[in-house]
Parts: C-alpha cells; structure tokens; sequence
C-alpha cells in the first residue's frame, strides 16, 4: 500500500474501536453522576451508590440543595467570584499587556522583566498568606479576586497577539489625533475579539473551579466558594444536614446530593463553552503563533 492511499478497512476498524473506547471513558462516568443526582433512595440503594440507569426520576436532590442552603449560597459567591473577577482580571491584563507591547515606552523593559518574574519565582503560600493578611483581606470576597488577578501566561499570550496588529492602522490613528486610550478602545479592542473571549473563558474557569484560595483565606463557612462546598461534603464525604441544605423534607440518598453538586458545579463551564468556542482555536493560535 502506497503511502498516498488511504487507511484500510482494519485500519479504521481499529480507529473506530479506540475512539468508541475514549469516548466511553469519558461519557460513561459524566452519565453516571448525572444518573445518580436523578435517581429516586430505591435506585440508589439497589445500585449500591451509583446508577448508570435510573429507573425512574427524581428531581429531590436538586430541590435540596438549592432550597437555600450552603450550596445554594455558595453557588451565588461563586458566581459573584467569578463574574467580577473574570472583568477585573480582563481589564488589568489588556491594559498591561497593551502597555507592554508598546516598544519604546518609557521603562518599558524593566516592566517586562518584572512582569516575567513570577513565571521564574512563585512566591510560596506562607508569603502569599502573609501578605493577604497584612492587605486585611482574610475573610473577605477579595482574597479570592486580588491575588490572582494577573495571569503572566495570559499577558504573554495577549501582547504577542497586540504586537502583531497592524502598526499603520495605529499610526494613522495617532496621526489623526487619538490618544492611546481611544486607540486600545476604538481599535485594538474592536480587532482582538477573539483572543479577548479566550482569555476571559480561562480566567473564568480559573476562578470557577478555585478552591485553594477559599481553604486558606475564608474562616467563615458562609463565604465559602461552590468548589469549596463540592471538595467538603463530595471528596471528603462530610454529611450534609437539613438545615445545611435548607430543606424541611427527608433528605435524599447522600450519593444523589452529592453528584448532584457535582453536576450544579459543571453545568456553568458547559454553557458557556460553545459560545466561546468558535473563538478559541483562533485566539490561542494567533497569540501563541506570532509571538
């Protein structure tokens, strides 16, 4: 067989094995968390925690935990951490990373340098916690935001994409009197959608998914992150309690709550993936490519 023919049919038979089998891996475990949240005490109980199939639905797991317990208001500090540090943490990135790849600008170097820094030197956690401490943020929403909120790989990624803009366009720009404020927002902005959506969808994940942050700087449980809740009562297998789940009912089987949580934890990255997705190839190409 010719190296310019295709594969032959063992070939794709294989294929097709190998994929069904990756898929499988992936599909079957994700079917069997939601199965369980769905699944009525008897399903459960006869599937010794976790049903692949349920034989009838149940929506009492969901109920519990978002009948304003701890998990609903955790999936509310969640979704604050997340909005409003997804933005801050956009805005401080495109100013800096602007800033950055503009050659010749004053300090511009050792700005750079300083920027780098932390991809050769990552201050350790006791400094990390000193410092939050010192800044009165232990206990609050910022000590989840604050310390985190440049990424250098992010900046990297974002001034490789603007140093490759067309300079005429920002050189007329300049002619005709714009600053560089009105440059990065009529123009700039406008031109680096793509990679803007790519960088917002990291950032948010990041803070979705955090937890580490809210083990080591939140005493008080009330402000504690979705993600901190799901590694509480999910990894550890803490029990979760009426007045824990805000619901007045008998308690659902412990495993429907908890993949269930599993579930609430993975429904907001999986809606807001494909809107992002058209952009993501394009954005991580073009700023990782020309820089």
């Amino acid at each position: 067989m010719s190296a310019l023919e295709g594969p032959s049919a063992f070939g794709k038979a294989v294929k097709a094995v190998v994929l069904t089998l990756c898929c499988a891996v992936v599909v079957v475990p994700f079917a069997g968390i939601v199965s369980t949240s769905l699944a009525t005490r008897e399903d459960v109980t006869n599937a010794g925690g976790f049903v692949l199939i349920p034989r009838s639905i149940s929506f009492d797991a969901y109920h519990a935990i978002l009948s304003g317990g701890v998990v609903t208001r955790a999936t509310l500090v969640s979704l604050f951490v997340t909005a409003v540090g997804t933005l801050l943490s956009l805005t401080a990135t495109t100013l800096l990373a602007y800033g950055l790849s503009r050659r010749g600008t004053l300090l511009h170097r050792p700005f750079l340098l300083m920027v780098l820094m932390p991809l050769l030197f990552t201050p350790g956690i006791i400094p990390s916690y000193l410092m939050v401490k010192s800044l009165g943020l232990l206990d609050s929403y910022w000590s989840l935001i604050l310390p985190v909120l440049v990424n250098v790989f992010n900046v990297i990624v974002l001034r490789a994409f603007f140093m490759e803009l067309p300079g005429e366009i920002i050189d007329s720009a300049r002619v005709d009197g714009a600053g560089d404020g009105l440059i990065l927002w009529r123009i700039v902005l406008p031109m680096s959608k793509a990679v803007l959506a790519v960088i917002a969808l990291f950032y948010a994940v990041a803070y979705w998914n955090s937890f580490f942050s809210a083990l080591l700087y939140l005493n008080d449980t009330a402000k504690w992150p979705l993600q901190l809740v799901l590694r509480t009562y999910v990894v550890n297998q803490s029990q979760l309690g009426v007045d824990q789940l805000g619901s007045g009912a008998d308690l659902p089987p412990a495993e429907a709550v908890q993949m269930a949580i599993l579930v609430l934890s993975i429904i907001p990255v999986l809606l807001v993936y494909p809107f992002v997705q058209r952009h993501f190839t394009k954005g991580v190409l073009i700023g990782a490519v020309k820089g």
